[in-house]
């Protein structure tokens, strides 16, 4: 089964400050819901790059892991694939788009 969901947030922070801390995947655990524990290659997101962490709910730890498809620098476009628990795989499109010099929407889908 298939489930598509596309959530849009806006944001009170400049483009350049968002997709900054989307192209620093060390800073990633400070937005989601895991700890983050090895990047390969380790430095900027680039394309190939895989992010190992881990999540903890029900008493135990879950592993994570994102691989960095695409990026599209002049669009502010990302694509990964994150790997959960339980056979679940979530392919991520995630669009920043400048609304004003001091905000901006994100689209994650």
């Amino acid at each position: 089964m298939t489930v598509s969901a596309c959530p849009i947030a806006t944001v009170a922070a400049p483009l350049e400050r968002v997709w900054a801390i989307l192209m620093s995947p060390e800073s990633y655990s400070t937005w989601w819901d895991a700890t983050t524990e090895h990047i390969e290659p380790p430095g900027r997101a680039t394309p190939g790059q895989v992010i190992s962490a881990s999540s903890r709910a029900l008493g135990r730890r879950w592993p994570v892991t994102t691989t960095v498809n695409a990026i599209d620098h002049e669009r502010h476009a990302l694509d990964l694939t994150t790997t959960l628990p339980l056979g679940i795989t979530v392919h991520n499109h995630i669009l920043c788009q400048p609304l004003d010099g001091m905000s901006c929407r994100i689209t994650f889908g």
